[in-house]
């Protein structure tokens, strides 16, 4: 029962990601919170763990999308390669907060997230969305930053970073289609690096289950990862036939309503 809860969980993350253009953490790290409480495990690191397997999912989902944008020539290495460091540091940063945080405080912290996501797409609200034009990309120094603030709270809440790195993007005069495909290579960097800091940082914790990694759960890991592959390519097709304003909608208010049980479950 607990794997097809898993698989069930990537199939809906990975639907909703090519459906709506999310990020699966912002499914996967709250059904992993409920179902490791429900398990049994250690209320003081299992949020971590949910955090941790969560961005070892993305590896998997990152490589796929990739390489599609790739073949149509939409990503901007050159951007990639100076973010990307900045990314890798700042998602080192995250996890070693992630650690050092009580669960309940981590879950308090994912909780918020998820509610302001949430109104982020029931107001359409940009970066910069009431200035009049788009601002410049910053230089080397300011992709670097900029990178490592995104690698720190994609490492904090377990997401693969799009839903900050792409309106960052847009909102320096990158092409939507260009961010959208430069921010799922980023999403490889933030995976690999939260990945191997979420299994350093929690090995060898007194109360990890068994086949864990660290912060990473085994199981969880291979079932999500399974599924969500195949049914982003689902999501995707169904985008062009579903009213996805809609969808997202009902999706944001869901959040909230996730977001609201997470803050209180953590109380």
């Amino acid at each position: 029962m607990e794997y097809l809860l898993y698989l069930g969980v990537g199939a809906l993350a990975g639907l909703l990601g090519g459906l709506l253009g999310i990020g699966g953490g912002l499914v996967i790290v709250p059904v992993l919170v409920y179902s490791f409480t429900a398990h049994g495990f250690d209320n003081a690191i299992l949020t971590q763990m949910a955090v941790g397997t969560s961005l070892a999912t993305i590896i998997f989902t990152s490589f796929s999308s990739v390489r599609a944008h790739h073949a149509r020539g939409a990503v901007r290495w050159e951007l990639v390669r100076m973010i990307a460091p900045g990314i890798v540091l700042g998602t080192f940063l995250g996890a070693q907060i992630a650690h050092l945080l009580p669960g309940t405080g981590l879950q308090v912290l994912i909780g918020i997230f998820a509610i302001l996501m949430a109104l982020q797409m029931l107001t359409n609200w940009q970066p910069g969305s009431a200035t009049a034009s788009p601002a410049s990309l910053p230089g080397r120094q300011g992709l670097f930053l900029g990178g490592g603030m995104i690698g720190t709270a994609s490492a904090l809440f377990g997401i693969g970073g799009g839903s900050l790195t792409v309106p960052w993007l847009s909102h320096h005069a990158v092409r939507m289609q260009e961010a959208v495909a430069t921010s799922s290579a980023c999403g490889i960097a933030i995976a690999i690096a939260g990945t191997a800091s979420f299994a350093w940082t929690g090995w060898g914790h007194a109360g990890l289950p068994v086949h864990s990694l660290g912060y990473i759960y085994l199981p969880a890991f291979a079932c999500i990862s399974l599924t969500s592959v195949m049914f982003a390519t689902i999501g995707v097709r169904l985008a062009h036939q579903l009213p996805s304003r809609t969808l997202k909608k009902v999706f944001a208010v869901l959040l909230v309503v996730v977001g609201i049980r997470m803050i209180s479950g953590a109380l």
